[in-house]
């Protein structure tokens, strides 16, 4: 098993509608605060010369283009909803550039999802091969290596929705989500950095409000968290402030390590 350290890239850390979102001129919405630009939720884990994608945001390309991403070994897919999935037809340029196909690994109803949201990518008789990504599909049931790293999927609630976060080494990452099960607790201990839900600072029915946020983190205990999904009601500078010394928001083009 690799143990090389990890770089973790945050390629997006916005609710489903971004930040800015349309038709709004709210102080978030109109800020010049650069951190305050949200895309869709994703990231990028990298060692040796592997990278891992999480999620498949609609601002794919732009997000790789902006992070300079040349390589993708594997797409982990947290769940389901639009925002997580919509950008997988840009796969198809990681196809190019690796010749290979990129494997996909997800429970089982996502990738149930995908089929049905994307029937032409698994048309097995599409007369334009070239024009749709090539994908290795993979039902996660527990652990999985990739590129010589085990990856633990954590099982957490988006609502009544079951959804995965997942765990490298030390590092976490648990976006859309408002329940920790009781049985995956134990993988979340011992982390040197989370990066965790926290919508906005009124209660949601489906993610981490705030408040909720920072009770789960100070449980988890990890060494360093991140906020991410933020919605327009968090402005960065201002909520960051009064945050706890081992506690931060996320933003667009973050990069930290971690083991």
């Amino acid at each position: 098993m690799s143990a090389a350290p990890l770089t973790i890239t945050v390629l997006g850390s916005g609710t489903s509608h971004g930040v800015p979102m349309i038709g709004c001129d709210c102080d978030v919405c109109r800020s010049d605060d650069p951190r305050d630009l949200r895309t869709r939720p994703s990231i990028v884990v990298s060692w040796d010369e592997a990278s891992v994608l999480i999620d498949t945001t609609p601002e794919l390309r732009l997000q790789c283009l902006a992070n300079d991403i040349r390589r993708v070994d594997a797409v982990l897919y947290t769940h389901y909803h639009i925002d997580h999935v919509a950008g997988l037809d840009d796969l198809r340029r990681f196809n190019w550039l690796q010749e290979a196909p990129v494997p996909v690994y997800a429970q089982t109803d996502t990738l149930d999802r995908l089929q049905s949201m994307f029937p032409y990518v698994f048309d097995r008789e599409s007369q334009q091969p070239s024009a749709i990504p090539k994908l290795d599909l993979h039902a996660i049931d527990g652990s999985f290596e990739v590129a010589g790293r085990s990856i633990t999927p954590i099982p957490l609630l988006h609502g009544t929705m079951p959804v995965l976060g997942f765990r490298f080494g030390n590092f976490a990452y648990c976006t859309d989500v408002s329940e920790i099960p009781g049985a995956s607790w134990p993988l979340l201990e011992n982390l040197d950095v989370l990066i965790l839900d926290a919508l906005r600072l009124k209660p949601h029915p489906t993610h981490f409000n705030l408040e909720q946020a920072i009770d789960h983190a100070r449980r988890i205990g990890a060494r360093q968290t991140y906020f991410t999904h933020i919605a327009h009601e968090i402005g960065h500078a201002q909520v960051e402030a009064d945050l706890p010394d081992d506690m931060l928001i996320a933003y667009d083009g973050l990069e930290f390590q971690s083991q």
